[in-house]
């Protein structure tokens, strides 16, 4: 498993993406995929959920 940091090569808008997915072994355009239909959905709030992230992934 990867470590948990934000990509520098691999991001389109702020790089949480392109951390998550190796850090899960998975795709990055899946997990991108998951995060919009999530937003467009409205389930939960994958909006503050994102920014969250990007500040753990951040300041770690």
């Amino acid at each position: 498993m990867a470590r948990l940091r934000l990509s520098k090569t691999d991001k389109i808008i702020l790089g949480v993406c392109g951390g998550l997915a190796p850090h899960f072994g998975i795709d990055t355009t899946i997990l991108r995929i998951i995060f919009v239909i999530a937003a467009i959905a409205g389930f939960g709030s994958p909006v503050i959920i994102y920014l969250i992230l990007y500040l753990v992934m951040r300041f770690q």
